[in-house]
């Protein structure tokens, strides 16, 4: 086959989709081999150049051409498929060193050319073998981000457009020499890279035809950021928009070093990953000793593990390593490409994602010299440190993206926001989150974007000069890689209504999204916040249409976001600070409800809605949303009452108060009373010699005593974490005298000893939300002087990792809650494994078992010892004897042993269960005892409902369960008498209670459903679900599993779709819910934490999670009787409710009768539930919040919950057809009920 540069191109998917393609190796590693001289690099040409020019590698191009064609056959000899060209250094700036920029175009040129001659020569001996050249760009020697003066943070040596243009140059020189891919390398400074981007981006236009595009990071050290400070991720999002061929990493780092940003530059990208490695890392004489070998097995795991698409070699490779390297990566698939959430991804230094756990975006708004007076000052000053210190504030505040403006007639803007800009890329601190760049003028907005190497926000574009203007600016922002935020301004002007509003932003959106091709999710509205109580009449809706125009965008504009300057809301208030945070608090709470997910305001002076007192906030309310017509005269009425007021406290009975200190601290820790123990703590801290010795003398002492209490069973759950916040109020109290004292013992050169019985790394595993578990026994722990490391939930096993040997932790717990959590586990087993650590690794959570930790997950931990955890009670034992050097090592060998006993038990008792085949249990299937006609629900399609009354909710929920979470076991309420643990039950439930009325009085939970009903048949296992009634158009399926024990007597085979009448049958439906009472839990349970309050923390997230369960229990009862009717003259109580009395079922995705966690998101798409009602699949398909409840409704009276129980492989493979899954996929997402081991 005879190739050309559009031959080739069109067959290079289909090459990188078949096998991994393999890069070349080091040219300079390759150039050293010949040990050229000065004469050679001049060759004839540059004899009598007037300076020296040896060391400038890309001359060879011109003066060595054959030697450099010589490699690049080397290297396609060693079987790459790619060739880079010798044009590392080929730009204009670069040559400047040597005086030569003005030879960039013909250097680019001649090395394409070159490049391209050798692979021509390697196609005509291999005609089915397309052969690449990638067009090399360097970084070029200088740094947009960095300063090269050290007196002067600000200064640049190079600027955005002299990169762009330099790299425009070089980018029409390698097309014109024959390059098919266009390679932009060893990004260190990822400015350079946007800049080269940008240039690459123009030329493909300016010629009509766009190459593949490839970008390559560089990670400076083992921090895992480049050398400008960027994180994986945070490059990733910076340089997406180019939308490239491939996107990888290469040079600094080893392929060791290097491995686990491979792995998470390959999770997070939806491209192919190019990676290519130094040999090893240097020696100190800067040589690599790598060999061949040696490398091709570390980077043959990359490709066996399906981290890459493309694999190479960098600084120290050569020939010899691209063989060994295309060996070891000969049999492995390539990875296939990943498909991450559609969200917004931003960046500073670090990445940072607007997705639904993330419900509303801070963006800090007094870098502003519109909006703040001290800002405005400060710039006009020139004192540009402590206008630093205003955008650090707002960062340490809480701001997720700072807005800068400069706009002020005094000020030259332009200049202003490129020096503010490059100060902030200086500071770590600020320049860690995104920028928005805020400006009326496009020329300070674009000066702007070329100061920033994140992804920023623009604020704003408009269609106020028309479409035209409007699209050209689009295009540009896209160009540098920004998203948008779009006014809802036209040439008529600024919409005021909320029709208004939706329309101009309507219009937006499609003309971006249909002409510009821009990312939905990267385009943010703003629907103009407008003041209220401004005594004008007509402005009194402003509010009101601001809602409702959100509420619109987000429903009818699929992925856009709602932004707005909150403070506008309050302005005819300017200097009554109280009632505008009260305002600005009130606004966001119902703004946000309907879909505004981000504002610009002060994070550091924000009111909490819940704590408005309420007679302000009842007056604000009326004013926002236009409630009364005298709201503004009611609100002006009472606007200065509430300046400095608080609450009256509450007496406590104190008798106990007369006994000494030490017996005052005790008993605080044991009651779990914190009101008087900073006063007791400084007592006490005023009579020892030292602070610490507060902590290791009586504070621990009352802490010892909690454990023994705790061990003999006279202290429980609840009462263990009351007394572990009353213990870390006392520590808060101590932390300041003990820094101080440890700050003079270092100035003295005295050695300072701290004592712990050791440190536990807690983690729930990435895919999983649920933590409650995981917090008790973190705070169990950390009672009995076990130092915590606590990463809280969705934690990849790559974060783990890093931290516990950061840490140097002595054990790491896992915990979840959903069976795809299982698998989580097992890789990070693996994982561990593969890392050489040798600490013990702890299981635990609701869906983890002793058998299941012996025979799927210890095998995974050769070197260390995996040990399942039946409870938080149980935790201090076990890990104090793992630690324990008189018996760990024994305790060690025999939960080892009992593991492999139990794990060969459970493959001999697999082996002799007899299972039915899937055809025969179909045979067996369920057939009604008596004819059934099915009821019609009142509709069909879905029903939402917001703000649901949590009051009514409390009367259906079901003790027995919250009880448990806390380890106190019996059944309500006769759990309340129990001989054994009666009192904490008690006390627990009256806190529960006490808790309960101030979020139901105050609001901290928003309770929000969505049901739906849906035309539906069955067919065998399936379960079709109609567009309409006309029952003519499939809509979707839900798959059922079907039970494959063998039965005695007559019972059935059990699956779902038996409880649905056939396609041949009568007119049938199948129902669906979601539910949440999670919305506000996340904020509570924070807010609590951080005031050292982990009893009430975890309490508050056990009721949420009751709450929903309560939820689901009175949204079936509604359903039953009123919405679908088929009950309707149903009258049970509670406790019938609580024993499923009921007639039809509600089951879940994910439990028993329907194990397979993925049958949700088909829920999902039917309920719209994301939208509807704001609950997330996590990638695990655990639900978020985590206090959400959904499943399926089935109306049948003879349907009833069974257990699928194990199954067979003929039934997976079945499943697997039926869901247009791999078998492997299948096996993954039904591990936990196989009956036999997957090959």
């Amino acid at each position: 086959m005879s190739w050309d540069r559009e031959r080739r191109n069109k067959q290079l998917s289909a090459v990188v989709g078949s096998r991994i393609m393999i890069f070349d190796g080091a040219m300079g590693t390759m150039i050293q081999r010949h040990n050229l001289s000065e004469e050679d690099y001049r060759g004839q040409r540059f004899a009598d150049f007037h300076i020296d020019v040896k060391g400038n590698n890309d001359l060879l191009t011109l003066s060595q051409a054959n030697t450099i064609r010589d490699i690049h056959t080397a290297y396609l000899q060693a079987g790459s498929d790619i060739v880079g060209t010798n044009t590392f250094s080929s730009t204009s700036i670069a040559q400047a060193d040597y005086g030569m920029q003005e030879l960039a175009y013909e250097l680019n040129l001649e090395g394409a050319r070159i490049a391209r001659e050798a692979c021509d020569t390697m196609e005509s001996e291999t005609p089915d073998r397309p052969r690449y050249v990638a067009g090399v760009l360097g970084p070029t020697n200088r740094t947009a981000s960095i300063s090269p003066d050290v007196n002067d943070p600000g200064a640049r040596n190079v600027t955005y457009d002299d990169l762009r243009e330099a790299y425009m140059e070089a980018t029409r020189g390698l097309i014109d020499g024959g390059a098919d891919i266009i390679l932009i390398e060893t990004i260190f400074d990822t400015l350079n890279a946007k800049a080269a981007i940008h240039g690459v981006l123009d030329v493909f236009e300016e010629i009509g035809n766009a190459l593949p595009l490839m970008i390559s990071g560089t990670l400076t050290d083992k921090s895992g950021r480049t050398l400008s400070g960027q994180t994986t991720e945070a490059f990733w999002n910076s340089v997406r928009h180019a939308r490239p061929f491939a996107v990888g990493l290469n040079c600094a780092l080893g392929a060791d070093e290097m491995r686990p940003y491979v792995a998470e530059i390959a999770r997070i990208a939806d491209t192919n990953i190019c990676v290519y490695p130094n040999a090893g890392l240097p020696n100190e004489f800067g040589e690599y000793d790598q060999l061949a070998n040696e490398m091709a097995i570390i980077v043959g795991e990359f490709a066996t593990s399906g981290l890459v698409n493309i694999l190479g070699g960098c600084c120290g490779t050569t020939p010899e390593h691209i063989i060994a390297i295309a060996k070891a990566a000969e049999k492995a698939a390539p990875r296939a490409l990943a498909k991450p959430d559609r969200h917004l991804r931003l960046s500073g230094l670090e990445p940072f994602t607007l997705s639904s756990e993330t419900r509303f975006v801070n963006v800090g708004e007094r870098t502003n010299v519109t909006g703040s007076a001290r800002f405005k000052k400060l710039i006009s000053e020139d004192d540009y440190d402590t206008a630093l210190e205003v955008a650090r504030q707002q960062v340490e505040n809480g701001a997720q993206i700072i807005d800068i403006n400069m706009d002020e007639g005094m000020l030259d803007s332009e200049a202003a926001m490129v020096r503010f800009l490059n100060l902030v890329a200086t500071e770590p601190d600020i320049a860690r989150v995104p920028v928005m760049i805020d400006s009326s003028k496009w020329s300070i907005i674009e000066a702007g974007l070329k100061c920033v190497q994140g992804k920023a926000v623009v604020n704003s574009i408009s269609l106020k000069e028309g479409t035209e203007a409007f699209l050209q600016q689009a295009r540009l922002c896209q160009r540098y890689g920004a998203a948008v935020i779009v006014m809802a301004f036209d040439e008529d002007g600024q919409a005021d209504t909320a029709a208004r509003k939706f329309e101009i932003c309507k219009r937006s959106y499609d003309l971006l999204t249909k002409e510009v091709v821009f990312p939905p999710e990267d385009i943010i509205f703003d629907p103009n916040i407008f003041a209220v109580a401004t005594g004008i009449s007509e402005h009194n809706n402003y509010a009101v249409d601001f809602i409702e125009a959100t509420a619109r965008i987000r429903k009818e504009l699929p992925g856009a976001h709602v932004s707005g300057g909150v403070s506008n809301i309050s302005f005819s208030f300017r200097g009554n600070e109280p009632v505008r945070e009260a305002m600005h608090s009130a606004f966001l709470y119902h703004a946000i409800s309907y879909g505004m997910d981000i504002g610009i305001v002060n994070a550091g002076q924000l009111a909490i809605y819940e704590d408005i007192e309420p007679s302000l906030k009842e007056a604000v309310e009326d004013v926002l949303l236009n409630r009364r017509s005298d709201g503004t005269d009611k609100l002006l009425e009472i606007a200065e009452e509430f300046r400095g007021q608080k609450g009256a406290s509450k007496k406590q009975d104190t008798a106990w108060r007369e006994t000494p200190v030490e017996a005052r601290l005790s008993h605080a820790l044991i009651n779990g009373i914190t009101d008087f123990i900073e006063e007791d703590t400084e007592e006490a801290r005023l009579k020892l010699s030292r602070p610490l010795n507060v902590i290791e003398g009586p504070l621990m002492d009352g802490m010892n005593t909690v454990g023994d209490l705790f061990g003999e069973g006279k202290m429980f759950l609840p009462q263990v974490v009351k007394s572990a916040r009353v213990m870390k109020r006392a520590v808060a109290y101590l932390k300041p005298f003990m820094e101080a004292e440890k700050a003079e013992m270092q100035a003295s050169g005295a050695e300072i000893a701290t004592r712990n019985n050791g440190k536990v790394l807690m983690a729930t595993v990435k895919g999983d939300v649920h933590d409650i578990g995981k917090n008790i026994v973190s705070v169990v722990l950390q009672c009995n002087n076990f130092d915590v490391v606590d990463m809280g939930v969705m934690v990849p096993a790559a974060d783990i990792i890093s931290k516990a040997v950061e840490e140097q932790v002595d054990m790491v717990g896992l915990s979840g809650l959903i069976t795809p959590s299982l698998d989580e586990m097992c890789h990070v087993a693996a994982e561990m494994e593969r890392q050489g650590l040798e600490i013990p690794l702890l299981i635990g959570g609701a869906t983890t078992s002793k058998v299941h930790t012996a025979v799927k997950i210890n095998p995974h931990y050769k070197r260390g010892q995996t040990v399942y955890v039946t409870d938080a009670s149980r935790a201090v034992g076990v890990v104090s004897r793992l630690l324990s050097e008189e018996q760990g090592t024994a305790y060690k060998q025999e939960i080892r042993g009992d593991y492999e006993a139990m794990a060969e038990a459970h493959a001999r008792g697999r082996a002799d269960v007899k299972r039915r085949s899937l055809s025969d249990a179909r045979a067996n299937a369920f057939s009604p005892q008596v004819a059934h006609t099915p009821v019609a629900p009142s509709f069909t399609g879905t029903k939402v409902f917001d703000n649901y009354d949590l009051a009514e909710l409390r009367d259906y929920i079901d003790w027995t369960p919250f009880f448990q979470s806390w380890d106190l076991h019996g059944t309500y309420p006769a759990i309340l008498t129990d001989n054994v643990v009666g009192a904490a039950a008690s006390d627990l439930f009256g806190d529960a209670q006490k808790m309960l009325d101030d979020m139901i009085s105050q609001n901290w939970l928003t309770a929000r459903a969505v049901i739906g009903f849906w035309p539906a048949a069955r067919d065998s296992d399936d379960i079709i679900v109609y567009e309409d009634e006309s029952r003519t158009k499939e809509r979707t399926r839900f798959h059922s599993l079907r039970q494959q024990m063998q039965h005695s007597g007559t019972r059935a085979n059990f699956a779902l779709a038996d409880f649905i009448a056939p396609t041949n049958g009568p007119a049938d439906y199948v129902g669906g819910f979601a539910v949440t009472t999670g919305h506000g839990e996340d904020d509570i349970a924070k807010r609590l934490e951080a005031a050292g309050d982990d009893y009430g923390s975890i309490m508050s997230k056990a009721l949420a999670d009751r709450l929903a369960e309560a939820f689901s229990e009175r949204m079936h009862q509604r359903v039953r009787t009123e919405f679908w009717g088929y009950a309707a003259d149903e009258n049970l109580d509670n406790d019938s409710l609580i024993a499923e009395a009921y007639r039809g079922i509600r089951p879940a995705p994910g439990y028993p009768a329907q194990p397979d966690h993925t049958e949700k998101a088909t829920l999902f798409e039917l309920l719209n539930a994301e939208e509807a009602v704001g609950i997330l699949l996590t990638e695990s398909f655990a639900m978020w919040p985590g206090a959400a409840v959904s499943g399926l409704y089935f109306s049948h009276p003879e349907s009833a919950y069974f257990g699928v129980g194990k199954i067979d492989r003929d039934q997976v493979a079945d499943y697997a057809k039926r869901k247009e899954l791999s078998l492997a996929e299948c096996e993954k997402w039904l591990a936990s009920i196989l009956a036999y081991t997957p090959s």
